[in-house]
């Protein structure tokens, strides 16, 4: 019989590790606090159905309910481990039995009283592959129960058992046995079978179990059963489990501390030699990183229980966490962990693995500059005094080094073999005079060093930011979509007190940029997609010098609050003359007026009196004195006043008014136009009288008759007299087309409105 089956718990007392479960279930059993329906969950194999046919035992016992069978009854008897089974105690596998005709069956089941116990058990195992159906089916009987019926439901996923059943039952989570536990449990399997096991077979069988009690029982039996006379010894276990040895393992840990390439190269080519796998061989080293890990940051682990390893390798565990300096286990294991993950259904396993490797020999920082930005704690880049790293060197490249130091010349000093004191110095070039000591200048004019090397440090990471800003932008949408869109017009601007300083162009989205949620996820992208550990901090314009920044002489950038130069200003200051220009006194212009001066490439102006023409000349006239090299070009002339030649308009209107003297009534011969018909076609009895015309100067005066010409009507004079008013009135200019003009005169004369 296999071991799991032969040591399955009987009462509540021997299972293992679920304290927090049977101590419950044994107060209510014996209080007689009896529920219609238990759910019990956890992973799979921590004891769940075994729980189950206990709890039927004990509700059944002639002696119960009571936590504690008497296990002489017909019933502890018929329940027991190994028993034959009872007719009142019914164990249904959902997986197998999972629609609604099963349910229906069920519950019709149910319904009978138990033949020979005082409840009817229902044991429904994996209950959540019922169907939806089915549930519905059995939630009638599940919520009103008869007194003699009692529900088990055991499952590995509690969230899929639909709320309606689920919210009837009380819930009891199992969970998977501690290290401690689990070791305990196999020892004594171990001691009554009589079996001797080493004490480094443990570790290997509880990693292999998983913390499953069952699945750790299955796999002991496996190694018991091929162990021969001298019991089972570590070199049976390995090969059996397919686990890494453990001279493997401490290899690649010891070339990693050393940064031995080679070492760690040797060592992946012996696991391929031995057959393993390399994906296993990734994860045991992932987990001894882990035990190194915790080791390193916590020195009691082993007396706490976090680390479980046999005593004779805690000494070479403990001299391996030393090895490595303070952070770099945790970066080794990250590496480890995301390398693990890209073996999944790799068709070349090792070459990924051996790239792993590469990775994590290559780990540190390639440049000072970088590791300022990358470690937290760094403050400045490391002194050129330290020691390099040992790193793994081909021969071809180490013949090119070998030959590039015998050609170089030495400029290092060397000791003598004979005279130890003696110096060989090498010569010094004489110094040129742009590196002469300068005058030492007060404090506040020359920049401090740190500065000077914090600015140079910040030149590099600047670049890189802004030739991967695109990648960025990629990387940030992948995480969060909103922050990519509202970095599309934003702009690196710099770095400043270790805070990447981002512009744009809204002041909205710079501060939307800043909240934590879309700040932090462009802070994550710029620490694993390019390295860097900085704060992010988004201002409005993209102006390298309204951020505080040196600005580019050949990338022109956005000022909002700058206007660009006119092309007329551009012109005039590339055509002035570099020589030296003298203030001149500025003449009065009351006395002797300039003459306009026109600039070149300049726009006339537009309307205005010559008085404005002539003040708004004297403005573009310049105030400094030309030089003496151009006397006859640039010197003053005295203006002279010469009349002012009308305008055309003014020409026009002077020819009306001289007309209208010489004929007020326009009676020059020329016939004016007929009357319009009557708009209103009114009968003459019925037309509205005209108004008087009104009082006006020319009333009084007698009317001109002249032989031939006709009589004036009043009309006539009427508008003569508008005419003559609007004359001698000052003028306004109308710019509106004719068809305006029309419009309006219909508007006021008819009362049309234009569509």
């Amino acid at each position: 019989m296999a071991l799991y089956r032969k040591y399955r718990p009987a009462t509540f007392g021997e299972v293992v590790g679920q304290e927090h479960v049977t101590g419950p279930l044994s107060v209510a059993l014996d209080t007689g606090r009896i529920n219609h329906a238990y759910l019990f969950s956890g992973p799979r194999g921590c004891g769940k159905t075994s729980s189950a046919r206990i709890l039927a035992r004990s509700l059944n016992c002639e002696q119960g309910p009571t936590s504690t069978p008497c296990g002489v009854c017909n019933s502890c008897r018929s329940l027991a481990p190994g028993g034959p089974g009872n007719l009142d105690v019914t164990e249904l596998d959902a997986a197998s039995h999972n629609g609604v005709e099963d349910m229906r069956d069920l519950r019709d089941r149910a319904f009978f009283a138990p033949a020979e116990s005082r409840y009817r058990v229902f044991i429904i195992d994996e209950a959540h592959m019922i169907s939806t159906a089915g549930s519905n089916a059995l939630l009638k009987i599940v919520e009103e129960p008869p007194e003699h019926l009692v529900f088990i439901f055991a499952t590995t996923e509690p969230e899929r058992v639909i709320g309606t059943i689920r919210s009837r039952t009380h819930h009891y989570p199992f969970r998977l046995l501690t290290p401690s536990a689990m070791r305990g449990l196999l020892e004594r399997t171990c001691a009554t079978e009589g079996i001797y096991v080493e004490d480094a077979v443990f570790p290997l069988v509880i990693r292999a179990g998983g913390g499953s009690p069952r699945d750790s029982l299955s796999v002991l039996d496996q190694l018991l059963s091929g162990a021969g006379p001298d019991g089972l010894t570590y070199d049976l276990a390995v090969p059996l489990l397919g686990v890494t040895d453990d001279t493997l393992i401490d290899a690649a840990v010891d070339a990693l501390a050393t940064n031995d390439g080679g070492g760690l190269f040797v060592t992946v080519d012996n696991v391929i030699e031995a057959g393993l796998d390399p994906r296993r061989f990734t994860t045991d080293l992932l987990d001894r990183l882990r035990d190194l890990m915790v080791l390193q940051s916590v020195p009691d682990a082993l007396a706490l229980g976090l680390i479980d390893v046999p005593a004779d390798r805690v000494p070479v565990l403990t001299g391996q966490a030393k090895q490595f300096p303070v952070g770099v286990l945790s970066t080794l294991a990250a590496l480890v962990n995301d390398g693990l993950t890209d073996m999944r259904g790799a068709t070349s396993p090792r070459l990924l693995l051996e790239i792993l490797c590469a990775r994590m020999l290559m780990g540190q920082p390639a440049t000072q500059t970088e590791a300022a930005f990358i470690s937290p704690t760094s403050s400045a880049p490391a002194t050129p005094s330290a020691p390099p790293k040992r790193v793994f060197e081909r021969k071809s490249q180490r013949t090119v080094r070998e030959r590039s130091e015998q050609s170089a010349p030495a400029l290092t000093p060397a000791l003598t073999p004979d005279k130890p004191e003696a110096k060989v110095e090498a010569p010094v070039p004489q110094p040129q005079p742009a590196q002469q000591p300068v005058p030492q200048s007060p404090p506040t004019q020359v920049p401090q060093p740190k500065e000077q090397v914090h600015q140079k440090v910040e030149e590099q990471p600047i670049d890189r930011i802004r030739r991967k800003w695109a990648r960025v932008r990629e990387v940030v949408g992948i995480e969060n979509k909103v922050a990519e869109i509202m970095l599309t017009e934003a702009k690196a601007l710099g770095i400043r007190d270790r805070t990447l300083i981002i512009g744009h162009n809204t002041g909205a989205l710079a501060a939307r940029l800043n909240d934590p949620r879309n700040n932090g996820t462009i802070i994550n992208v710029l620490k694993t997609e390019l390295g860097y550990d900085l704060r992010v901090h988004c201002v409005v314009g993209t102006d390298l010098q309204s951020a505080g920044f040196s600005p580019d002489a050949d990338k022109p950038e956005w000022n909002p609050d700058k206007p660009a130069p006119r092309p007329q200003q551009v012109l005039r200051e590339q055509a002035t003359p570099p020589a030296p220009q003298v203030l001149a006194p500025q003449p009065e212009p009351t006395e002797t007026p300039q003459q306009p001066t026109s600039v070149w490439n300049e726009p006339a102006k537009l309307g205005g009196s010559s008085e404005e023409s002539q003040h708004s000349d004297e403005r573009a006239a310049p105030a400094v004195a030309p030089s003496s090299r151009y006397p006859a070009a640039h010197s003053p002339k005295p203006a002279v006043e010469e009349p002012r030649k009308p305008k055309r308009w003014e020409e026009a209107v002077a020819r009306g008014n001289e007309r209208l003297k010489n004929n007020p009534t326009f009676s020059d011969g020329v016939p004016l136009p007929p009357e319009p018909d009557d708009p209103y076609d009114l009968p003459p009895e019925e037309e509205v009288p005209s108004p008087p015309p009104p009082a006006s100067p020319l009333e009084s005066a007698p009317e001109p008759s002249t032989s031939g010409s006709p009589q004036v009507s009043a009309r006539e004079q009427e508008e003569a007299d508008m005419v003559r008013q609007a004359s001698s009135e000052p003028g306004s200019h109308d710019h509106r087309d004719a068809r305006a003009v029309a419009m309006e005169m219909l508007e006021r004369e008819l009362g049309a409105r234009p569509l």
